[in-house]
């Protein structure tokens, strides 16, 4: 009898558990666009591949914390010097479009990140400023009333926050609307903003946990190499957005 006892539990706890093991990985159901608006450094208009190098790896570590590599779009300035990455070619009108048909198929939830220049108007995107009422609209035709994440990585960027601020939406910009950020020159490898996302990934639990690391991690590097004024990463989650937020997966290994 205590041997029939002992397999029952162990029978219903394998069955209770079933069901959370299929739920855990629900970042696998959101669409995910990374794109680079950018190619030209920021001073003497030199070509970086900094931006390039910050989407590569934003999108690898959003599939190693759960997001699929099939729901994951990269657009790039120069898609022919990184075709392993098969991203396409740059372009809002693109962007928009390749949103729209991958939350159709992933349907769970929805993240958008430029990184790129910016400027009180807007985030540059193929040579094009990209206002913060033009990329709200975008994100609502394609993501309506889902879980969204928005993240602009570029100067002056905090001017997006409140057109894209909602309910359901988490918004985190790398820099105040009247800041610089730091790190798009030729002779850096990511701008400072993406080179802590991209460290932080790794270990963070979730999107808002996520954000307080990169917003540590951007005073410090700014405090290390003396650059002022700081650029103060600004960040917005709706209350519907916090109630319904999956964690990350688990870092591989």
């Amino acid at each position: 009898m205590k041997r029939w006892s002992g397999l029952l539990a162990t029978l219903w706890l394998i069955l209770g558990l079933a069901p959370l093991a299929r739920a855990a990985p629900r970042l696998a159901g959101w669409a995910a666009v990374v794109v680079a608006g950018d190619d030209q450094g920021a001073h003497d208009g030199a070509p970086t591949r900094a931006f390039d190098n910050a989407r590569r790896d934003i999108a690898a570590g959003l599939e190693r914390r759960g997001f699929a590599d099939a729901n994951i779009a990269q657009f790039s300035l120069h898609p022919d010097l990184y075709p392993a990455d098969h991203a396409a070619r740059t372009g809002l009108s693109l962007v928009a479009t390749r949103l729209r048909e991958l939350a159709a198929r992933a349907p769970d939830g929805c993240l958008v990140y430029f990184t790129s220049h910016g400027s009180p108007d807007g985030v540059v995107v193929d040579n094009r400023i990209v206002p913060p009422a033009l990329l709200a609209a975008m994100v609502s035709g394609a993501c309506g009333s889902r879980p969204t994440v928005v993240i602009v990585s570029a100067c002056f960027s905090g001017v997006f926050v409140p057109a894209l601020a909602a309910p359901n939406r988490l918004v985190f910009t790398a820099a105040r609307r009247d800041r610089s950020s730091f790190g798009c020159s030729e002779k850096d490898r990511y701008p400072f903003f993406d080179g802590c996302m991209i460290e932080a990934l790794p270990r963070a639990l979730d999107f808002v946990a996520l954000a307080g690391e990169v917003k540590r991690c951007v005073a410090a590097r700014e405090d290390s190499e003396g650059m002022r004024p700081r650029s103060q990463p600004q960040l917005f989650v709706g209350p519907a957005f916090r109630a319904a937020e999956p964690p990350f997966a688990a870092p591989a290994g």
